[in-house]
């Protein structure tokens, strides 16, 4: 028998941390930042529910922040091991990486000279060089090839379709009866038949357990056509002399936007050198899906065939420098920005809210999860302000959300995927999801069948053996 403690992300979106543990072996699924309010944020200076040194190796399922970017401070608290993504997953991981080492300098330097933070001298969390160091640690394995990482523990990756390099994690050891048994964690599933990557794909193994994202467990993504309601959003804005602006994940949600935007511009309804992609790890991680074209879906690599490639460096304009991105700011052109980050808590995009907010002439449109406490969800709730840089900005502009471009699987889909599954797992834990959708997905996967397991529902620090 083995031990499950989980460390995060239970009954929230972010932080996501799982610790395993078989005798002496211990081992980590992932290592998130906790994102959102400050009660949220705060869960980022904690003392680790395990000491970092110990640990044998640290599993991701992918790069996104609520799933890496508590690696500085574990790396910079002693850990020293492996740290094992899959192949497509290691320049993404690179990016975001490096990129929040920087901004966690830089906002406390800019909280230290605004006088807005709660501390007299405000400190990062970590910094730069933590990021750096941690990049060193990081190995990679193939999709569907179970290896040994440590003395008689298996890894095997499967695509789970979420972002570009997700994976779902099979973790095979043996237990303390002799038999080797499976542990799957889902990391985030995606969703099926849509455009760019491939489909989620199931375990290989029948799992003695399951972890189970439940982000939208309570919920069926509306059946939508992106491009019409890009089409729609963009020449009523336009016809005001407004522009849009669309916060977006720079990993995966951003590569779909472009997706949809450049369809439009195929089709002759949008001039492409009025968008533009402001953010330079976005425009980075575009350029790793362009090059990882193993893992393109039918759709793009046609495209690609067809040069109509929507990732291609000169499909639309592109902003590198920060000179780039405040002229942006001056423009009283109609214009798309699509911009990081898509929860409206940090990068380029809050300028660009900071300064277009308050005229009823432009749009926001946001194009997925905006998780409880951040500035976006405040946006999509209907706040008449919200607070930028410690100022309180009103909000007059058009707020819109298209749930049809989710990057994560419903409800639906998550039934889907775990019926693919080729056994029913024994035990079964949800995660990753607020406690109304684990709640409605447990009632569903709990439902119908006796022999199926009733899931189980974590709170963080919740320790079981398995």
């Amino acid at each position: 028998m083995g031990q499950v403690t989980f460390c995060g992300a239970c009954g929230s979106v972010t932080g996501s941390s799982t610790h395993l543990q078989w005798g002496e072996t211990q081992i980590l699924v992932d290592c998130g930042l906790y994102q959102g309010d400050e009660e949220l944020k705060q869960y980022n200076w904690r003392k680790f529910r395990y000491e970092p040194h110990e640990l044998g190796a640290v599993l991701l399922t992918h790069a996104h922040l609520d799933h890496t970017g508590l690696l500085p401070r574990l790396v910079a608290e002693g850990f020293e091991g492996p740290i094992y993504c899959s192949k497509p997953s290691r320049g993404l991981v690179s990016l975001i990486l490096q990129d929040a080492g920087h901004l966690q300098e830089e906002q406390a330097r800019y909280a230290a000279k605004k006088g807005y933070s709660r501390h007299a001298e405000p400190r990062p969390l970590y910094t730069a060089k933590d990021a750096r160091r941690t990049l060193k640690l990081l190995k990679t394995l193939p999709f569907d090839q179970a290896t040994e990482i440590l003395p008689g523990i298996r890894v095997r990756f499967r695509r789970a379709g979420h972002l570009l390099g997700a994976a779902s994690l099979e973790i095979q050891a043996k237990g303390s009866d002799g038999q080797r048994r499976s542990w799957c964690f889902s990391g985030d599933v995606g969703r099926y038949d849509v455009p760019i990557i491939k489909d989620p794909e199931p375990a290989l193994d029948p799992p003695a357990a399951l972890v189970l994202e439940s982000t939208y467990g309570d919920r069926h993504h509306q059946q939508s056509d992106p491009e019409r309601r890009f089409r729609e959003v963009i020449q009523r804005v336009f016809q005001r002399g407004g522009t849009v602006i669309i916060p977006a994940f720079a990993l995966g949600r951003t590569q779909e936007v472009l997706y949809h935007l450049s369809e439009l511009a195929n089709d002759g309804e949008l001039d492409p050198d009025v968008v533009f992609l402001d953010s330079p790890m976005a425009i980075k991680a575009t350029d790793l899906y362009d090059q990882a074209t193993a893992e393109h879906d039918e759709d793009l690599l046609e495209l690609v065939e067809q040069h109509l490639d929507p990732l291609a460096p000169d499909r639309f304009q592109r902003c590198l420098s920060s000179e780039q991105s405040k002229a942006l700011n001056k423009r009283t052109e109609p214009a798309v920005i699509v911009a990081a980050s898509g929860m409206a808590t940090g990068g380029r995009v809050v300028h660009h809210l900071k300064h277009r907010l308050a005229d009823a002439r432009n749009a926001v449109v946001f194009v997925g999860y905006q998780a409880g406490g951040t500035r976006g969800r405040a946006l999509v709730d209907g706040a008449e302000t919200v607070s930028i840089h410690g100022q309180p900005v009103p909000v007059e502009a058009e707020i819109l959300s298209l749930h049809g471009l989710s990057a994560h699987a419903d409800q639906a889909e998550l039934v889907r995927w775990f019926g693919d599954l080729p056994a029913v797992p024994g035990q079964v834990f949800l995660n990753h999801g607020e406690d109304q959708s684990r709640k409605a997905l447990a009632a569903v996967l709990g439902s119908g069948d006796a022999s199926r397991p009733r899931p189980q529902l974590p709170a963080n620090g919740d320790a079981f053996r398995w």
